[in-house]
């Protein structure tokens, strides 16, 4: 039987996550334990042209990463990766035995001549050297043919298939892995390295190890603990290492493995975000860079559909880079965002100007203090404007909605209630109003001074000033909680919030108010009527 090895990348591919700051002591652990484990090849981290800061798995030199091996092990290869342009092997000295043992070598499509001859530097001084084929799912057979020619005889431990983009299915694994297995020299171990863009991750390395397995063909599958890894992360370290246990004999001692998650990982689940969701399906789905995906989450809060509209508008090739001013060029010409608003504003401000408004925004305290709430309404009269969601206690004159999945919402589960409102939206919502509709310009209300700028109560009262109403009052405007259901009026509401960086999203959102206040021209006076930490 081929010998199958489990490679855990954790403190490589997850310092996407957490910016390489596992903190000392958690380098430390995670590679003493997964040794203990019987984990054989331990990536401890990045090689990169800075200096290491302590805490970090990024290094600069092999010394850097000496500390954190506390019971090097002879049996066990301790590796790095480096960008094949990225780092200047000159910097690294010759191999002592004391630090790393190996160098994996990522390269892109159309790179491999150049990848190798950086490989062969590493080797001159010493270290053994993996490569690995980033985006082998664009690799013709030609292509993997020319890719093992300039392998073979490197001397190379090592070349893996990477699925880089998540967007390999089990046939393609099959496909690939053959054909490598037919050209590479039978000493080099192919290895696999797989995302979880599909839920695939865990599936294709099964297939993956099978598959090596038929061939007698020694392997190496990476995994990373829980999956952690940039977008929709990787195969899990427990899931493969089990998975090996019960299929190939080895013997990965689960309890050490299962140690390590509890005294490391579970830190940083509490306070980062990886793993599949739909965005990153996306960008399985089109064989798309994850930095694209990240940009539109982050700037525009880009929900499911809008999302694929706009991948699926770029080439082949624009998706696989990153250029984010063809991205937001794409995203205005896919939101149709500028529109001509000056009727629906002239209309809106003889309607509103010097009126006294009232925000029922959505969340829970405008149910828990209704009373106070419809004290403020009998003693004041004011317009009522419901803003980015339906609540059916409030009679109200307009509903003001900054998401098309908040429109669809109300529209599908409070028909009657909806349809007697006026409507007021921005342009990513609707382009062409139908009768009693209002379309502001998305881009007349943003602000893009702040991460999580996108909030629907700050929209509109950046609308009312140029209303020119008089003042603002309002109800439901509290803090975001980590507890979904805790947050809002409506359990069911559809959260248009991506991640749960509830602190910067609650930080912001202060920031946008004091910033209206200080400067709005028109609004006289506005104040919160029901409990909120927001002033």
């Amino acid at each position: 039987m081929s010998k199958v090895c489990l490679l855990d990348c954790t403190l490589r591919d997850g310092a996407y996550i957490c910016d390489s700051m596992f903190g000392t002591t958690a380098i430390r652990g995670i590679i003493h334990r997964l040794q203990d484990a019987n984990v054989k090849i331990i990536e401890c981290g990045w090689l990169k042209d800075s200096e290491h800061k302590e805490g970090s798995s990024f290094f600069h030199v092999p010394e850097d990463v000496k500390p954190y091996l506390t019971d090097k092990k002879d049996d066990v290869t301790y590796v790095v990766m480096i960008d094949w342009d990225r780092y200047d092997v000159s910097a690294l000295p010759v191999y002592d035995g004391k630090s790393i043992d190996a160098v994996r070598v990522v390269f892109p499509h159309g790179k491999c001549k150049e990848g190798v001859a950086v490989g062969n530097k590493i080797k001159e001084k010493g270290y053994r050297v993996y490569f690995q084929a980033a985006n082998t799912l664009a690799y013709s057979e030609d292509d993997i043919k020319e890719l093992a020619g300039v392998v073979n005889g490197s001397g190379a431990e090592g070349l893996s298939m990477v699925d880089t983009f998540g967007a390999m299915y089990p046939e393609d694994v099959e496909r690939i892995g053959r054909q490598i297995d037919k050209y590479l020299d039978r000493d080099i171990r192919i290895g696999f390295h797989s995302h979880n863009n599909q839920q695939l991750a865990f599936s294709n390395s099964i297939t993956f190890c099978k598959l090596m397995s038929e061939l007698d063909r020694d392997c190496i599958v990476d995994a990373t603990l829980c999956g952690m890894g940039r977008g929709a992360g990787n195969a899990t370290t427990e899931l493969v290492s089990n998975y090996l246990n019960n299929h190939f004999s080895c013997n990965y001692d689960m309890n050490y493995i299962m140690d390590t998650i509890d005294m490391y990982m579970e830190y940083f689940q509490e306070r980062y975000t990886w793993g599949y969701s739909t965005p990153y399906f996306i960008a399985g789905m089109y064989c798309c860079h994850v930095n694209n995906i990240a940009y539109l989450l982050k700037n525009h809060k880009t929900k499911a559909k809008e999302m694929r509209n706009i991948i699926e508008s770029l080439t082949p090739d624009q998706r696989k880079k990153y250029d984010y001013d063809l991205l937001e060029s794409k995203y205005i010409e896919n939101q149709k965002l500028i529109i001509d608003d000056e009727e629906a504003l002239n209309v809106l401000k003889e309607k509103l100007a010097g009126k006294d408004v009232l925000f029922i925004a959505p969340g829970k305290t405008s149910l828990s203090e209704k009373e106070k709430v419809d004290r403020f309404i009998a003693g004041n009269d004011p317009v009522i404007i419901q803003v980015n969601a339906v609540n059916m206690e409030y009679d109200a004159d307009y509903i003001f909605l900054t998401s098309k999945v908040r429109f669809d919402y109300a529209s599908e589960n409070y028909p009657d209630k909806f349809a007697g409102l006026k409507k007021i939206m921005l342009s990513n919502v609707k382009t062409t109003a139908s009768d009693n509709e209002y379309i502001i310009n998305y881009t007349r209300l943003t602000k893009r001074n702040w991460e999580f700028y996108d909030n629907a109560v700050i929209y509109c009262l950046r609308l009312m000033d140029v209303l020119e109403v008089n003042s603002v009052a309002i109800a439901g405007f509290e803090e975001f909680k980590s507890e979904y259901n805790e947050t809002y009026a409506d359990k069911s509401l559809p959260t248009i919030i991506t991640g749960n960086n509830w602190i910067k999203i609650n930080s912001d959102i202060q920031e946008m108010f004091t910033d209206f206040l200080t400067t709005k021209n028109n609004v006289n006076k506005v104040e919160i009527i029901t409990s909120s930490k927001f002033h």
